[in-house]
């Protein structure tokens, strides 16, 4: 396949930081494949699509998420019948150079940092995925700042694509694991009860080691999640508030409601009405 190279200065202005873009993918390739001069994120919201990137073709699925490096050279083409929206931020080399400086530990050789011959892409669980939503759409109406790109970003690497969601790595291997667990709706729709049988330690040392790593009791941390996911259920699926409180474990509308409230200073219905109306108002068209 040709190749092109696309430049961030054709997208955004010399003192934004990054762009932001929520769009449809042709249902064909392009004639020619690009590159870049700047790095990019993309995640898939809906549909399926075909990504050729270095010479390999992938399937990609709502949830997969693909750090790209300028050197990766790519193409999509969405699935004919189902279409495929993303969600694509670009930003520029240096932004990645410092954040990799800065949090070595974390980012150098991983994410948009990594050396392999492939951009490393991740699945996200259906947890994991909401959080990756409600963070994107936070930067779509966002001031085109670095202080906001970077800070996306390490939300990406840390509670995002890391599948510990965020967690300390002094903490315990097994509690990281429980935690990883957590984002499982078989898991988290049993709410703390489940995530101390995840662990496989004593309610007590679960308790003590939840409250040392998080700040949060192991019903706070659980209800976190919980929540999270009620809202990607609100902002993507019809079906009704009762039944979204019902998939996420909870007996207590009331006490839903309230959670809700406190985590995302709405109601689930205000939410909904909100994020439903958003995409298709917001959603830019044009191709990449």
């Amino acid at each position: 396949m040709r190749k092109t190279t696309f430049h961030i200065d054709n997208y955004i202005r010399a003192d934004d930081a990054f762009h932001f873009a929520r769009k449809s993918l042709a249902k064909r390739f392009p004639n020619a494949a690009h590159d870049h001069d700047f790095f990019e994120v993309f995640l898939i919201e809906s549909g399926q699509t075909s990504h050729w990137v270095n010479g390999e073709t992938q399937q990609l699925e709502p949830g997969h998420l693909t750090f790209i490096r300028p050197n990766d050279v790519h193409a999509f083409s969405a699935d004919r019948t189902k279409g495929c929206q993303i969600i694509n931020v670009m930003f520029r080399v240096e932004t990645a150079k410092h954040l990799t400086n800065r949090y070595a530990k974390t980012i150098e050789s991983a994410f948009f940092d990594s050396r392999a011959a492939l951009p490393e892409m991740h699945m996200l669980d259906p947890v994991r995925f909401a959080r990756a939503i409600n963070v994107a759409q936070q930067l779509q109406t966002a001031h085109r700042s670095l202080a906001r790109i970077e800070e996306f970003l390490l939300v990406l690497t840390n509670r995002v694509a890391d599948a510990a969601g965020g967690i300390a790595q002094n903490a315990p291997r097994w509690f990281a694991e429980a935690c990883s667990a957590a984002q499982s709706q078989t898991v988290f729709s049993k709410g703390a009860a489940g995530f101390i049988a995840a662990a496989g330690r004593s309610h007590e040392h679960v308790c003590r080691t939840c409250k040392a790593v998080t700040g949060l009791t192991p019903s706070e941390y659980i209800n976190q999640v919980r929540i999270e996911y009620a809202a990607h259920l609100l902002r993507s699926d019809e079906r009704s508030i009762d039944d979204v409180v019902n998939d996420c474990g909870f007996d207590n509308s009331s006490y839903f409601y309230r959670l809700f409230r406190r985590q995302y200073g709405t109601t689930p219905r205000a939410y909904r009405l909100e994020n439903l109306r958003d995409p298709f108002q917001l959603i830019d068209r044009s191709d990449k």
